[in-house]
């Protein structure tokens, strides 16, 4: 078993690879020998890492999708692993749900619950003929209610939004693990708890005090799950959202 968490000689994308948790799995990624592409909206962003390249991908636009696919394949001859971390929302993002407009709604489910059909479906279709591993990531909040009581005192909230694009992310992955596995794909959930992010100290204060570990996460915490999914050692291991949140749902 000593060799099977092992990424070596595989090519891996990352969308949103630049963000707090994208950024930590493609570093993990390829400090075990993976060959990595951080598929992102670039801008002017740059990125001196071991293992790590940058592809201008945006997951709201299918023709940015397929360039940024082929451009990989045309660079590293295939993808073996493609994992969705990537956060679009728009400006309103985070207003009371009694204040969303249906517009708002529609964006942020077509762009980031759709970014995700579209980038995960054209990656399958790059892995039909040698197999590969899609892993999308969601959140708690597609698996349980947020618990509003640890925004008290502080003037953060969580989005409606977020749990239905979340929960319509872990159904859809599901499905794609059967709809792909004749192909030797195999596609899988991460869904993390709170991660540490500079917020709030009150907030900070009252998550870690519901929480069984009694701490909030670290981009750490879910590259590792990211490593293990993403290699030989789970290859039975199809259709599953892996729960990474210190016991936060389990009580």
């Amino acid at each position: 078993m000593k060799n099977t968490i092992s990424v070596k000689g595989k090519v891996a994308v990352v969308s949103g690879g630049l963000g707090l948790i994208g950024l930590e799995i493609a570093k993990v990624l390829a400090d075990n020998g993976a060959k990595v592409y951080i598929a992102d909206i670039l801008r002017s962003a740059k990125l001196k890492y071991s293992g790590i390249k940058l592809v201008t991908m945006d997951i709201t636009d299918e023709n940015s999708i397929n360039s940024a696919l082929n451009t990989v394949i045309k660079k590293a001859g295939k993808i073996d692993i493609f994992i969705n971390s990537a956060y679009p929302r728009t400006g309103d993002w985070g207003v009371k749900l009694e204040d969303i407009p249906f517009e708002s709604w529609k964006s942020n489910s077509n762009g980031h619950m759709g970014g995700y059909f579209l980038s995960s479906r054209a990656a399958a279709e790059k892995m039909k003929k040698r197999g590969g591993t899609i892993i999308n990531l969601a959140s708690i909040y597609g698996v349980v209610a947020p618990d509003f009581s640890v925004y008290s005192g502080t003037d953060m909230t969580m989005p409606a939004a977020y749990s239905a694009i979340k929960a319509g992310i872990i159904g859809f992955t599901k499905y794609m693990a059967a709809y792909f596995a004749k192909y030797n794909i195999r596609a899988n959930v991460v869904s993390p708890g709170g991660i540490f992010n500079n917020q709030h100290k009150t907030f900070v204060r009252n998550y870690c005090a519901k929480t069984p570990l009694g701490r909030m996460g670290k981009p750490a915490d879910i590259a590792s799950a990211v490593l293990f999914l993403s290699s030989d050692a789970s290859s039975y291991i199809t259709g599953q959202n892996l729960i990474i949140d210190g016991g936060w749902t389990a009580v």
